[in-house]
């Protein structure tokens, strides 16, 4: 059945992540056009494929818009009205369009000051401006990460290519780091939003233990932790939740989740919410049963030993790889390595993996810090996440509330 009982009004588009304010993406945009140095520069918020629309996460970061398919931000410092030195360009109203995708605003006084813009435009604008721009100064940046060569090329990328074929003297440069740095070190307002995603994740854990005590399947506890999720005002799951049991949870991605769950097994959960745009990240290892066997809780403490070195190595100037070989080296001493096999974690924010800008940690940086091991002979998979805040003096693991010692997740599947 068709349906759309939507009014213009409450289906314009949205700006801003709940509790970021228009300020802070307006300094963002400030900062893109400080370290681009007079280059001209485009993000795109991407087109919508089919029916499903998900939007670039540069372009959220920068303007907080989430329902503007085919939009862009246009930097061009060279223009001599300051108010069009950052250009917000929307797609052009299609009435037919909209009866079935929604309903979409004039551009108004209105909305510019809902998105916190000081000019906006249609994108049939684009090609007029972007060729003044270049003529002015002749350097093109590109901000979207650039592709493998069998991957399409990135959508400034090709847009300057265009232009140099048409124009003589005009240059691309590289300035793809800019924002993968930006986005690394989360704001106050970042931050917050992804406590409260981990919030929610913590109450759909315990959600799921309940579950785990009834024995009921792989299915119904992934139910149960999601449908949770929702009750507790997420948007939905950063992720496909794995919820593997015995053999499948030695199963990087099991994503099938349809197997009964049997007293003796190990079962690992690895789901987040999402929230306000950001995301948690949180893998737990539970007794099936209840109760760790004594080989089950020798495999389960070692891996908890080499996520506790591993969270004690975060801090201000260590790296990504410090921090993993906190982990192996604690796994190396009992010669088990080779059941260790992927990285110790990643960068957590507008996406599950975040921005990666490959530099040494700093504060207001979120990683997620997820040793494992997977033993598919005795078909035991252990592996722990948390969600650590780097700090001026360290770390802060942001979802300590969700128990990971032996004698915490067997008192909490008591319940």
């Amino acid at each position: 059945m068709l349906k759309n009982t939507r009014s213009p009004k409450t289906v314009a588009s949205s700006a801003g992540p709940a509790g970021i304010p228009l300020s802070e993406f307006a300094q963002r945009r400030a900062r893109v056009q400080k370290e681009l140095g007079g280059a001209v520069g485009l993000i795109f918020s991407g087109d919508a494929g089919g029916h499903h629309y998900e939007p670039d996460p540069m372009f959220v970061y920068l303007t907080g818009i989430t329902d503007e398919p085919g939009a862009a931000v246009l930097f061009d410092a060279s223009n001599e009205d300051a108010e069009r030195r950052i250009v917000l360009l929307l797609r052009p109203l299609n009435p037919e369009l909209e009866r079935w995708d929604g309903y979409r605003d004039t551009i108004s006084t209105d909305l510019k000051k809902r998105y916190g813009f000081e000019h906006v435009m249609r994108t049939t604008a684009l090609p007029e401006l972007l060729a003044g721009a270049a003529r002015r100064c002749k350097r093109l940046a590109c901000l979207h990460p650039f592709g493998s060569y069998v991957a399409p090329l990135s959508a400034d990328l090709g847009t300057f290519r265009k232009v140099a074929e048409r124009m003589v003297g005009v240059g691309i440069e590289d300035k793809t780091s800019v924002l993968p740095m930006m986005r690394a070190v989360k704001s106050p307002a970042e931050v917050a939003l992804i406590r409260k995603a981990i919030d929610i994740t913590a109450g759909g854990y315990k959600a799921a233990m309940g579950a785990i005590r009834l024995a009921m399947g792989e299915k119904a506890i992934q139910t149960a932790l999601e449908e949770t999720y929702r009750a507790l005002g997420a948007s939905g799951t950063a992720y496909d939740s794995i919820v593997g049991s015995g053999l499948r949870g030695t199963v990087l991605h099991y994503r099938a989740n349809d197997q009964p769950t049997e007293p003796g097994d190990l079962l690992v959960i690895d789901s987040g919410a999402k929230y306000g745009g950001y995301c948690a990240d949180i893998t737990r290892t539970y007794p099936v049963g209840g109760r760790f066997t004594s080989e089950q809780r020798d495999l389960y403490e070692l891996v908890l030993q080499a996520q506790l070195a591993s969270i004690k190595a975060v801090k201000p100037g260590a790296t990504i790889t410090d921090v993993n070989n906190a982990t192996r080296a604690v796994f190396s001493k009992r010669g088990v390595q080779d059941y260790y096999i992927h990285g110790i974690g990643h960068h957590l924010g507008l996406q599950v993996h975040d921005a990666n800008p490959s530099t040494p940690l700093s504060p207001g940086m979120v990683l997620t810090i997820e040793p494992g091991l997977y033993i598919a002979e005795k078909k035991m998979g252990v592996r722990i996440e948390d969600d650590v805040l780097v700090t001026r003096g360290g770390c802060e693991v942001m979802s300590a509330m969700i128990p990971k010692s032996v004698k915490d997740v067997e008192s909490a599947l008591r319940g």
